[in-house]
């Protein structure tokens, strides 16, 4: 069993301490976390800073923490600048990155992106298809629907080979077929419950062996808010809180594993047995205090 943490990203205008935030991710290196995630949100209630910096800010100030986030909409983006962004980091950070990927759902404003929602799909296949080639060739020409390359070059290529690994976001089948056939990994959301995500591993393990693939190729993780708190009634109030600006719905509050270290223990040990091999902590306040109690307290009782 693995344990990531949050990068801390919920940092509002003029708030941001450049001395804390290296602090708490060198002690989560000491505390023994093995990779440090982002999430992305370009619109939101919640302040929030941008992966790519964030994740090189981190990569400054940390050794050995892997960097990740968790997840991008890629069909928002350019694949080319995505695709050298992403191999300029994986330079910066020894090969310390991990690359999480999704199609993306829901009432996004795709108007602000120039995107069809229509086209969601085929963007993402074809952007992850550009993405792979300019990691792993040279002089690329590429004549797809969205995207066309004549002699294209991205240098220097990714720090791992052939590229870093890649997590899909996914919920329903035809997108887990996709993570198994494409990726490397499936990152469970944060705002899926355990049950839904008991469902989504089973049918992952279907596909894998519907198509042949070791299992031990492929790695099963989940993101859990969580908040490790003597009193249960206290702890809700703030995660249903947290959860409400941030999704714009307190009944998420359900989703969020809450209360004293044996009940968050409990909680967790649902997600191990599910077939989480990561488990991402998201801390949503008290990031300090809480880190350090998961690490005391909770990682010890799983491992």
């Amino acid at each position: 069993m693995k344990f990531g943490i949050s990068i801390p990203q919920f940092i509002g205008d003029g708030e941001f301490d450049r001395t804390w935030f290296c602090r708490h991710l060198t002690r989560a290196e000491e505390l023994g976390f093995e990779s440090g995630w982002t999430q992305e949100q370009v619109f939101g209630r919640t302040p929030s800073l941008d992966p790519i910096p964030a994740m090189t800010y981190a990569a400054s100030c940390t050794e050995k923490l892997r960097l990740g986030w968790g997840v991008f909409v890629t069909p928002l983006h350019n694949p080319v600048m995505l695709a050298n962004n992403l191999s300029t980091l994986d330079q910066m950070s020894n090969g310390r990155l991990e690359v999480g990927v999704g199609t993306g759902a829901g009432s996004r404003m795709y108007s602000a992106f120039e995107v069809d929602p229509s086209s969601l799909i085929a963007r993402f296949n074809e952007g992850l298809q550009v993405m792979k080639t300019l990691w792993t060739e040279s002089d690329v020409t590429f004549n797809g629907r969205f995207w066309q390359l004549e002699g294209a070059n991205i240098d220097p290529k990714p720090f791992q080979k052939p590229y870093p690994p890649l997590w899909f976001g996914a919920r329903q089948p035809a997108a887990l077929r996709r993570a198994v056939k494409q990726g490397d990994g499936f990152f469970g959301a944060g705002s899926a419950t355990t049950a839904q995500f008991i469902e989504q591993v089973n049918v992952v393990r279907e596909i894998l062996a519907e198509e042949g693939r070791d299992p031990s190729s492929f790695r099963i993780a989940k993101r859990v808010y969580i908040a490790v708190d003597e009193d249960v009634e206290r702890a809700r109030e703030r995660v249903a809180s947290w959860l409400e600006q941030f999704y714009g719905s307190r009944r998420l509050v359900d989703v969020a594993v809450f209360g004293p270290p044996e009940a968050c223990v409990r909680g967790l040990r649902e997600v191990a047995d599910a077939g989480a091999e990561l488990i991402l902590f998201t801390l949503m306040f008290d990031e300090d205090e809480q880190m350090e109690r998961l690490a005391a307290e909770v990682m010890p009782q799983l491992a």
